[in-house]
C-alpha cells in the first residue's frame, strides 16, 4: 500500500481499545469463577488469540454487541486441553498465560504460535516459574512450543535483570496461587496494568518503589472492566500530527496510565505540542482503575533528545516512532538501553534503522538502541514491514510526512493490533 505526502491532517478520532489491557482483562477474568463484563475489548488478531486460549482452558466467552461476558473456571481449575494452546502472534499471551497455568497442580499445558512467536524466548518466564515449583520444558531450552507443568507453588523474591511488564505480570499471576507473598523487583518501572486489575479484583498488591508484592489469593471479584483507547495505537496519529505541517488532531478517550505514557513525555521534551490530562507518577500505590484523557495534537518543530534506559520500559512500543521523529528533528536523537526491542515481532532495532535508511534517513544501530541524525525530513521509498504491525504503521506515517511518499510492503500486518488504521488515517485527510 502506498502512502502519499499529506498537506495537513485535521479532525478527531478514538483509537482502538488498548491491546495490552485487553489481553490482561481476558486472562484475569478467566481466573475468576463469576461472570465479568469487559467493555471495549479490542477486536484484533492478537487479542482474539487470547479469547481462544482461555476458551481452551474451560472459560465461557459470550460476545455481545457492546461487551464481552467472561465466565472463568476459577483460580486453580483451568481445564487441561488435549491440543496445544495456539497463541498466534501474541507475545503478551505467550508470556502472561503461563503464570496462571503454573499454579494448576497436576496438569500440563503446551503453548505454541506462529513462526514469529517461535523465535521469541521464554526462558525469562521459565526461570522464575521453576523457582516457584513449576516445571517448564521448552524447545532448545528457551523457545515455543513449550509445556508448563503445574504445581503447588512457593512464594519467592524475583529480581528481574531487565524491566519487563510481561515477565513481571507472569510472576504476579503465579504469585496469586503461591504460598505467602511473592515480590518482583525491576531495575526500572514497567507498565502496571496487571497490578491494577488485580487490585480491582480484591487481591492485595503493594508497590514500594521498584518492588511489587502480591499475596496469595483464593479468588478474584471483578465485575466490570472498562478498556480505554490504546496509547500505543494513538501514538502513530500523534506522530503524524506532529510531522505533517498545519495539522491539528483530537484523539478521544486515550489511556494515560503513567507507566505507559513515556512516549508523550519524550515527545514533549522534543518540542511537541500535545495537550492532555496525564496521570502523575506514583511510586507507592497501585490504583484500581486506568486514567483516560483526550489528547490535542498540533504540528510543531522538533529537536533531538536522548532516551535513557529507565525511560525505555514506559515507551517500549513507541520507540520506533521516536526514531522516525528524530529524522525530522534538529540535531541527534539517541535511544539507549532498549535491547528488548530485538525480541519483538521483528528485531525492531535493525528493522527501524534499515527502514529509515531506506527512506533517506541518517540512522545507525547500537547494541541496545539506535542513533538518528535529523536531516529535515525523509525522501520516501519502500519499507518492508517484516510482518511487524508497528513497523507497518510507522511506514504509513513516514509516507504522509515524506517528500515523495512511501510504499509499505506487508501493510496487512497492522491488523494484528489496529485493523482500522488506514481507514482512520483517511478520515483525517491522509
Amino acid at each position: 500500500m502506498r502512502f502519499a505526502p499529506a498537506t495537513r491532517l485535521r479532525g478527531e478520532l478514538t483509537p482502538p481499545p488498548d491491546k495490552s489491557l485487553s489481553h490482561r482483562a481476558a486472562i484475569v477474568a478467566a481466573m475468576g469463577d463469576e461472570p465479568v463484563r469487559i467493555r471495549n475489548y479490542l477486536d484484533a488478531a492478537d487479542t482474539n488469540s487470547t479469547l481462544n486460549a482461555v476458551r481452551a482452558l474451560g472459560t465461557l466467552v459470550e460476545e455481545r454487541p457492546d461487551e464481552l461476558v467472561v465466565r472463568g473456571s476459577g483460580m486453580r481449575e483451568a481445564r487441561e486441553p488435549s491440543l496445544p494452546i495456539d497463541v498466534g502472534n501474541a507475545g503478551t499471551l505467550l508470556r502472561l498465560l503461563p503464570g496462571w497455568l503454573a499454579g494448576q497442580e497436576g496438569r500440563a499445558y503446551t503453548l505454541d504460535g506462529d513462526e514469529s512467536i517461535r523465535r521469541r524466548p521464554v526462558d525469562r518466564i521459565a526461570e522464575p516459574l521453576e523457582r516457584m515449583g513449576a516445571r517448564v520444558v521448552a524447545r532448545e531450552g528457551r523457545f515455543a512450543p513449550f509445556t508448563v507443568y503445574g504445581a503447588h507453588l512457593r512464594s519467592a523474591h524475583h529480581e528481574l535483570p531487565v524491566a519487563s511488564a510481561q515477565v513481571k505480570s507472569c510472576v504476579l499471576l503465579a504469585g496469586l496461587s503461591a504460598d505467602g507473598a511473592t515480590t518482583v523487583t525491576e531495575p526500572a518501572h514497567s507498565r502496571d496494568h496487571t497490578e491494577r486489575l488485580l487490585v480491582a479484583g480484591g487481591a492485595t498488591v503493594r508497590r514500594n518503589g521498584r518492588h511489587v508484592t502480591v499475596l496469595n489469593c483464593d479468588e478474584l471479584g471483578l465485575e466490570v472492566i472498562d478498556i480505554p483507547g490504546d496509547l500505543s495505537s494513538a501514538a502513530f496519529h500523534v506522530a503524524a500530527g506532529l510531522l505533517v505541517p498545519q495539522s491539528r488532531l483530537l484523539l478521544r478517550g486515550v489511556g494515560v496510565n503513567w507507566t505507559r505514557a513515556g512516549f508523550l513525555r519524550i515527545v514533549e521534551r522534543m518540542g511537541a505540542i500535545v495537550v492532555g490530562d496525564l496521570e502523575e507518577p506514583d511510586d507507592e500505590q497501585v490504583l484500581p482503575h486506568e486514567p483516560v484523557s483526550d489528547l490535542d495534537v498540533t504540528a510543531a518543530p522538533l529537536v533531538g533528545t536522548t532516551v535513557e534506559p529507565d525511560e525505555v520500559p514506559l515507551a517500549i512500543d513507541e520507540l520506533p516512532l521516536v526514531g522516525l521523529l528524530g529524522c525530522f528533528a534538529e540535531g541527534e536523537t539517541v535511544v539507549r538501553g532498549a535491547a528488548e526491542l530485538r525480541l519483538k515481532e521483528s528485531d525492531r532495532i535493525a528493522a527501524v534503522v534499515d527502514g529509515l535508511r531506506g527512506l533517506g534517513g541518517d540512522a545507525e544501530a547500537t547494541d541496545d538502541g539506535f542513533v538518528v541524525r535529523g536531516t529535515g525530513g525523509l525522501r520516501g521509498g519502500v519499507l518492508e514491514a517484516r510482518g511487524d504491525h508497528r513497523l507497518a504503521m510507522l511506514g504509513a506515517v513516514a509516507g504522509l510526512a515524506s517528500r515523495e511518499g512511501v510504499e509499505v510492503v506487508g501493510m496487512e500486518a497492522a491488523a494484528i493490533s489496529y485493523p482500522g488504521f488506514t481507514a482512520d488515517l483517511a478520515a483525517l485527510g491522509a
